[in-house]
């Protein structure tokens, strides 16, 4: 008895420990996960806008940089010396200054006058980049959620295709089974038998490419969310649009004024242009002014206590081997480039919006088609099930039903999704993806 209990009660041990790992390592259920909820999460996590937030920063540091012209420079020094009597620097310049011993601390103030408007130039390029990356970055935040509306209508649709395709397999099944006994029972023939198995397993086949669609599109998801990792979501349906696209014209034109990546390219050719006018102002002279003082508490006696001095230099540019020429030449080619870049960007942007707008209006015309597709491919399927229940339809004809019923559910399916997948393709040209 007690060899009994011992027994039992290693084994209700055992079928515990069982039970727990096997818990532990059953999959995880899928996240629920709205349209909403993907594209807030993309903008969080995705590295691509992560990266254009920082370059964002590292252009308006730049213009910091470039700004930092106009304020004065102040420096402070501590000095000391020691050297022989007499002693004076003989090698190494033509100069020949004495060395005194001496201690001494200061400060040196400079400031730059002006240089005849090319730092107001160089501030003027840096404004405009930091403005064209900012239009960068929301270029980029607007291709992260196109890239999530992709990703999650392609999701739904490889879900709802893997409903269609179980489902399909499950009527195949029934079907091969009712015939196989009808053929036992010398009711059918084998050749409707094979035909039926035939279906089956295309039915079958279906089944295995739709499942591998619905992981990839899950992995493509993931990445759209900014995951290293593939995860599964349970996805909510977002109501389907019910208007028609509009007229192409004012889309065109609202597309020329709202796209960020267009403004941020006009912001480069500006920017460009107003660096070519400040390599072209390297030719103008430079004033700047400085001031030094300071005490003097260890020294020789040919030196006084304290120092204070004040100055300015004018440079004038003469000659640098071309060097201001050559700049300047690059600079307007550079801004050059940036205009017909313009141009072509402009260019491919009506084209974008004029095959987004065909899509979607071919797209939505398709909703009604599919619909009224897949109704009559479901009303000849039942009447060729009746016919050939009755015997006076041929397995051929029931296998045709089939098949088109089928091909109408993966069409109306296609139909849906695709066309959520046009309208986002769609607000993304016109610049409302923000």
């Amino acid at each position: 008895m007690i060899r009994m209990r011992v027994f039992l009660l290693g084994f209700a041990f055992a079928g515990a420990f069982v039970t727990r790992c096997a818990a532990q390592n059953a999959p995880a259920a899928p996240q629920s996960l709205t349209l909403q909820q993907a594209e807030q999460t993309a903008l969080q996590n995705h590295p691509q806008l992560q990266a254009a937030q920082s370059l964002e920063v590292v252009a308006k540091a730049q213009a910091q940089e470039t700004r930092s012209a106009y304020y004065p420079y102040a420096s402070a020094s501590l000095t000391g010396a020691m050297a022989e009597s007499g002693s004076r620097i003989a090698a190494g310049g033509l100069n020949n200054p004495i060395i005194y011993d001496r201690y001494a601390n200061g400060v040196t103030v400079g400031q730059l006058v002006t240089d005849f408007g090319r730092t107001h130039e160089l501030v003027k390029s840096s404004d405009l980049h930091v403005q064209a990356q900012q239009s960068d970055t929301i270029a980029t935040r607007a291709d992260v959620l196109l890239r999530v509306d992709r990703a999650y209508f392609g999701a739904l649709k490889a879900q709802t295709l893997l409903n269609v395709a179980q489902e399909t397999v499950a009527e195949r099944q029934l079907v091969a089974d009712q015939v196989t006994t009808m053929a036992q029972n010398q009711l059918r023939s084998d050749l409707d038998v094979s035909f039926a198995n035939v279906d089956l397993a295309q039915a079958q086949l279906l089944l295995v490419q739709v499942q591998n669609d619905l992981e990839t599109s899950f992995a493509e998801l993931s990445y759209a969310l900014g995951y290293n990792d593939q995860r599964r979501f349970q996805l909510a349906e977002e109501p389907m649009p019910t208007e028609a696209p509009g007229d192409l014209a004012p889309m065109i034109a609202q597309a020329l004024a709202n796209r960020p990546d267009l403004a941020g390219r006009r912001l480069d050719a500006q920017s460009a242009q107003s660096y070519a006018t400040a390599e072209r102002d390297l030719w103008f002279p430079t004033l700047s002014s400085v001031g030094a003082a300071g005490l003097v508490p260890f020294r020789q006696d040919t030196l006084t206590s304290r120092y204070a001095a004040a100055g300015f230099n004018l440079n004038v540019p003469i000659f640098n081997g071309h060097l201001f020429g050559a700049l300047r030449s690059e600079a307007s080619a550079r801004a050059e480039a940036q205009e017909q870049e313009l141009r072509d960007l402009e260019d491919l942007v009506v084209r974008d919006v004029r095959t987004a707008w065909l899509n979607a209006k071919t797209d939505y015309q398709r909703l009604s088609v599919t619909d009224q597709l897949l109704a009559q491919a479901n009303q000849a399927l039942d009447l060729a099930q009746s016919r050939y229940q009755l015997g006076l339809g041929s397995i051929v004809e029931l296998s045709q039903a089939q098949l088109n019923a089928t091909q109408a559910r993966i069409a109306e399916t296609s139909a849906r999704y695709d066309y959520r997948i046009q309208q986002s393709e769609l607000n993304f040209e016109l610049g409302n993806l923000r």
